[in-house]
């Protein structure tokens, strides 16, 4: 498993041109299944080991509301770049619950893809948000610690160093200090690998103040995700959807949009 791959490419420069080796970011297939039952599938980046897919697969079902906590899994496996009956390559992540009847049917009828850019959402998925998380206690900003936030994120996004093809996704205490990041081709994924970890290591759902920042937008889902996990404050380094904003501000949630050491936005 490697998150990268080099191609050979054309290079044009202004009136020259030669050929030379490119890194790639890679977008693979991971199926998600219940039971070895199929639940979903998303368009994502591997990590050098299975680990990250299993993050992943841990951060998505918690965030969809299938698990409530880890304890709802008997175990996990992950089967990588394997050829199914067609010769297809299938990534394959495998949760043994302890009770699946518990997960809601509606979460069953789902058989869209989620791709690399917008992941899952629409009006069930919001209408199912609202039933079953509440509003989070407002907390205030420390507008100086926000400001430091994408500087420490930074050194982390090998990949994007080499790719420049990349999201990352990172949590913070309230102090600024860095609990962990991930990159992936999909913000969402790279999101749900960190709440995955944060799972994993007893920060999420958070007791005390966190803070998530993501490269790019702050879409809707970033802020559902960031809602179930408890987690106050989203920071973006691009803009935020009308709907993010609509779902952080009914849920009294700190966004901060287009986020610089020079300046920032709060919605």
């Amino acid at each position: 498993m490697t998150p990268s791959q080099s191609f050979t490419v054309q290079q044009i420069r202004g009136d020259n041109s030669k050929e030379v080796e490119d890194d790639l970011v890679v977008e693979e297939p991971l199926e998600i299944r219940l039971d070895n039952r199929r639940y979903t599938a998303t368009m994502r980046t591997p990590g050098a080991t299975p680990t990250d897919d299993l993050l992943l697969a841990q951060g998505l079902l918690f965030t969809e509301g299938v698990i409530t906590e880890l304890e709802d899994i008997e175990r996990m496996e992950a089967t990588t770049r394997c050829r199914d009956l067609n010769g297809e390559l299938v990534n394959i992540v495998n949760a043994t619950l302890h009770d699946s009847s518990k997960v809601p049917e509606q979460l069953w009828e789902r058989s869209l893809i989620s791709n690399s850019s917008c992941g899952l959402c629409g009006k069930a998925t919001v209408e199912a948000l609202s039933s079953r998380v509440s509003p989070l206690e407002k907390v205030s900003l420390d507008i100086e610690v926000i400001r430091t936030l994408p500087e420490k994120m930074r050194p982390h996004q090998k990949l994007f160093d080499r790719t420049g093809g990349c999201h990352a996704a990172a949590i913070f205490d309230a102090q600024g200090e860095l609990l962990c990041c991930f990159e992936d081709i999909g913000r969402h994924n790279a999101t749900d690998k960190a709440i995955g970890y944060g799972l994993e290591n007893y920060f999420v759902p958070a007791a005390k103040p966190l803070i998530l920042l993501v490269s790019g937008r702050a879409s809707f889902e970033i802020i559902q995700k960031a809602l179930v996990a408890r987690i106050q404050t989203v920071c973006s380094v691009s803009a935020a959807s009308s709907l993010a904003v609509d779902l952080a501000r009914a849920n009294n949630m700190n966004l901060i949009g287009f986020l610089r050491p020079s300046g920032l936005t709060v919605y």
